[in-house]
């Protein structure tokens, strides 16, 4: 009963927090559209207010945002009654609200008593002038302001406190790094490379990055749109303009007919609404928004919840990116950009650390400080009804003429989007589901413009280095350090609590990533948009169009039993097609970003998740991506190749092809030498010679790599070939490094390439040989499913059971993972498939136990660990290395209920709020178990 008692404390103090996080919001939003009498009358009707739950939305975050927007308009009536109501509240007043008092006596040009006693009353508080500029936030002229007021109102002779410089990296592991003798080394060797952009090219670049940003979202042309268009197409293209014209005529007085009555309710009615968020953008705004949404419908037909929070969370990016601008900081933004962009692409990215304290220097010197107007964050609540408001405008205003692919004149408008519901996974789902004429005017017309987010798209400069857990990544869209979901609280709890200066060594990772510069391997480029154009090819891994899909059976005359078996291939086939429309959608966007970027130089922002690994943070195109993405992304600086450059060219080729896993490097050097004349067919007739590439396990990057081979030896001296190719190099199974490595396993070290070896060896495929001989042995015992195996087991059917195994793969997963390997082999019988898949993940799962005994040891220690830790109420947590707090991220997921007109929306949603947290550093803390 206690426990059921606490559970309920819990959810009712995170739905008050929730909803004074939206309490939050809207104040926000009336300071920003000016509606400061509306804000105050809201804080009036809550304080006032006969439950005592909307009473207690009434924090001091929400009085801190009115006086700051009083503040600005110089009302120090007003700031005095709001302090009179805080009192009479029980709040007590925080540095930021004396500040926003300071603040607006320096406006009005207040001296005399009036600033000296708010002074001296902070003062009693516990509060310093000092606090001021280190604690609070400032936009646009607010710090002179205060500074105004404490210097000219209280006659008080005062300077800011200086922030104290940067401190130095103190992590053990990686002290090296940072010594002063190792930056001298740094400095000389990059010292001699020519820079990419000149100075009047890093000022042109850096002002389109920001416009960029500025519009938030870049029309991209699509690689489809290359094609001539049919008279069909272009008839279907007129239709579609002619009707985006009419949506937004009728979209745009309907947004402005919803904002008058709901201003009316609120100013009759004294109700709390959504007027002040549909005023914080411009009408045309979320009326270009909805147009793009109706046209996404078109295509996908998206879960109302699913357009809804798409909706919900453009309108806070561009409403974020509006306060920024109106901060006035962005000037002051550009300028410190344009200085560091200038040096990172004279010095190649600088030494380790550079980069950040390069941005501090600047900061310190434009006099920046904290955020730039940044506002707080939206509940998820806030984000879907919004949304739902701005569908709920479309499917009764957008209409679509009846009479469109008719022979007649007369027009007959009918709705073009309907809100119903369907079932989907047994559940009852509410969907926006278009009408099939909207459909087929807006496939038909084959758009050639794909629209984008700026933060989804490659910078045209270097990032925003990080420099704290805040700061970094793109100039103006927010970019988390670490990727969680907004629910879960405790990792970014845990950053803020760990010294900066202990994460230098992460920063300074992220920003030398963020550092190196990529451009597009054209000839590769061209190719592949040859063959998608051309209608996909599936051995060459390009997704085919679906009208290359199976046709869809018919019912027609069968019995109950037939139709049965019918309506089971009806699904299959609308499975099939639907993952094929995705598949082609990816490779769409990621060709149409790579040739609007093809004649750029460009860079990737990197982030991680909880865990620490490393990830670029626009996600259709980047170099952690496919063996197509990778074929057509070279590295902008190039190097000669040097003495053993075009050695270790061929060696990376034969590792693309897959033919010598279990050889020495030499010895593929050999046979690479020996492949000469078909790598340089490859190269020189991809499509019309022998295509040996294309026998290869990456092809796209094996043809890349022919032509780079090619390029090298036909130069006049190979040595001085300046090569921008990338070589990878990967970790044999790192999983199982790790695990190896703890366990101090020189068995399991040899099977993956941690001890010395003459040849490399190949764990995937000694788990298929020890699969092998457990198969052989059933299957002399005449168990059939391993007679039917016979010949089947491959390397790449067990890889990724082996890869994922240390990853906590479930047997069920596992099983799903080698059926998908078993369907893609021709010659297996697919009706054994789902058998065999069982049989086979058993046999990996008991081969590794024999291979890897103390790996399997270890992992089934920290299994109990897990499950003992999460069963007293706390997350499982550690510190790396290098001195990253982490925090897994697996909680169990409560059921929220998001009520609004349109439908009401049941989220499962995964938070850590109410679990416990513990946390404590020191340099350098590794903790691991006994071993």
């Amino acid at each position: 009963k206690r426990m059921r008692q606490m559970e309920k404390m819990k959810t009712l103090e995170k739905k008050q927090k929730e909803e004074q996080q939206y309490t939050v919001a809207l104040m926000e939003a009336c300071v920003s559209i000016g509606e400061m009498d509306r804000a105050t009358r809201i804080l009036f009707f809550l304080k006032n207010h006969k439950t005592q739950a909307k009473r207690k939305l009434l924090n001091i975050d929400v009085y801190n945002v009115v006086l700051r927007g009083w503040a600005k308009q110089a009302n120090m009536d007003k700031i005095r009654h709001l302090f009179l109501l805080m009192t009479q509240g029980g709040i007590q007043p925080n540095i930021q609200s004396y500040s926003a008092a300071l603040e607006c006596m320096g406006r009005a040009e207040m001296t005399g008593d009036a600033p000296i006693r708010c002074v001296q009353q902070m003062q009693r508080e516990g509060f310093n002038l000092e606090d001021i500029f280190t604690s609070c936030t400032f936009q646009a002229d607010e710090q002179e302001c205060i500074l105004k007021a404490i210097r000219d109102g209280c006659g008080i002779d005062f300077t800011p406190p200086v922030p104290p410089p940067p401190q130095r990296c103190t992590t053990e592991l990686v002290s090296s790094i940072y010594a002063e003798d190792n930056n001298n080394n740094h400095r000389g060797e990059t010292s001699q490379l020519q820079p990419l952009f000149t100075e009047e090219e890093v000022e042109q670049r850096c002002k389109a990055q920001l416009e960029m940003e500025t519009q938030h979202w870049l029309q991209v042309e699509s690689i489809e749109g290359q094609q001539q268009p049919s008279p069909e197409v272009l008839k279907l293209r007129e239709l579609l303009e002619a009707h985006k014209s009419m949506w937004e005529t009728g979209l745009l007085q309907a947004i402005r007919d919803l904002k008058k009555e709901l201003n009316k309710q609120s100013i009759g009615k004294g109700t709390v609404n959504f007027y002040p968020f549909l005023c914080i953008l411009e009408d045309q705004e979320y009326v270009n928004m909805m147009v793009q949404a109706v046209c996404q419908l078109a295509v996908t037909g998206d879960p109302l919840l699913i357009t809804a929070r798409d909706l919900g969370l453009k309108v806070q990016q561009k409403y974020r990116i509006k306060e920024k601008l109106s901060s006035g900081s962005v000037a002051k933004l550009n300028e410190m950009y344009q200085k560091y962009c200038s040096f990172m692409v004279n010095s190649q990215g600088g030494q380790p650390g550079q980069a950040r304290e390069l941005w501090y220097q600047l900061e310190r010197a434009h006099g920046v400080c904290h955020a730039m107007g940044d506002t707080g964050t939206w509940p998820i609540s806030l984000v879907i009804n919004l949304g739902s408001l701005l569908v709920d405008v479309m499917v009764r205003e957008v209409k679509i003429d009846n009479n469109l692919f008719r022979k007649t004149s007369e027009q007959k408008l009918i709705p073009a989007l309907y809100h119903m519901y369907t079932y989907r996974n047994i559940k009852q789902v509410g969907i926006i589901k278009p009408h099939p004429m909207l459909v087929h005017l807006v496939e038909g017309a084959q758009d050639t413009n794909l629209t984008f987010d700026s933060s989804l798209l490659p910078m045209l400069m270097p990032p925003v280095p990080w420099s704290s857990v805040k700061k970094g990544g793109f100039l103006l869209s927010t970019t988390k350090l670490m990727r969680c979901s907004d629910a879960t609280l405790q990792h970014q709890l845990l950053l803020e609590k760990v010294g900066t200066s202990e994460l230098y060594p992460i920063l300074d990772s992220l920003n030398q990533l963020g550092a190196c510069a990529w451009k597009i391997n054209q000839p590769i480029l061209d190719l592949v948009i040859q063959v998608f154009n051309n209608k996909g090819s599936k051995e060459l891994d390009i997704p085919q169009p679906v009208s290359e899909a199976p046709t869809m059976p018919k019912l027609d005359r069968l019995s109950n039993g037939d139709k049965q078996a019918i309506r089971k291939q009806m699904a299959q086939v609308r499975k099939l097609r639907s993952e094929m429309h995705s598949l082609r959608m990816d490779m769409l966007y990621k060709l149409s970003i790579a040739n609007r970027f093809r004649d750029e130089s460009f860079y990737f922002p990197h982030n991680m998740d909880f865990r620490g690994r490393v990830y670029p943070c626009p996600p259709h195109f980047n170099h952690l991506g496919s063996d197509v993405a990778r074929s057509i992304l070279v590295f902008a600086e190039g190097h000669p190749l040097g003495e053993k450059g075009l050695d270790w060219l061929k060696i990376h080729l034969v590792n693309l092809t897959g033919f010598k896993k279990k050889n020495s490097q030499a010895e593929r050097l050999e046979f690479a030498n020996e492949m000469m004349e078909e790598i340089l067919d490859s190269a020189d007739n991809p499509m019309t010679g022998r295509k040996w590439w294309m026998t290869t396990d990456e092809p796209w990057q094996a043809l890349a790599c022919c032509m780079e081979i090619a390029n090298a030896v036909r130069s006049p001296d190979p040595q001085a070939y300046v090569s921008h190719f990338p070589v990878h190099q990967d970790g044999s199974c790192n999983g199982l490094q790790h695990y190896a490595a703890l366990g101090r396993d020189v068995t399991g070290a040899h099977q993956v390439n941690l001890m010395p070896a003459d040849s490399p060896q190949d764990v995937y495929s000694g788990v298929a040989l020890q699969v092998e001989k457990l198969r052989l042995k059933d299957a002399e015992e005449g168990v059939k499913i391993a007679q039917v195996l016979d010949g089947f087991i491959r390397r790449k059917v067990v890889k990724q059971t082996v890869m994922t195994v240390v990853y906590g793969v479930t047997r069920y997963g596992g099983r799903l993972q080698i059926q998908r390997q078993l369907k893609d082999i021709p010659d297996f019988p697919q009706e054994h498939v789902w058998e065999a898949a069982g049989y086979l993940v058993a046999k990996v799962f008991m081969s590794l136990r024999e291979i890897f005994t103390l790996a399997r040891e270890i992992q089934d220690w920290l299994t109990e660990s897990a499950r003992l830790i999460s069963h007293v109420g706390s997350a499982v947590q550690w510190v790396t290395p290098l001195g990253l707090p982490v925090v897994q991220p697996y909680h169990k997921k409560k059921s929220k209920v998001v009520r609004n007109d349109m439908q009401n929306f049941i989220l499962s949603m995964s938070t850590d709020a109410s679990e416990r947290m513990h946390f404590h550093q020191t340099s350098s803390t590794l903790w691991t178990p006994h071993t």
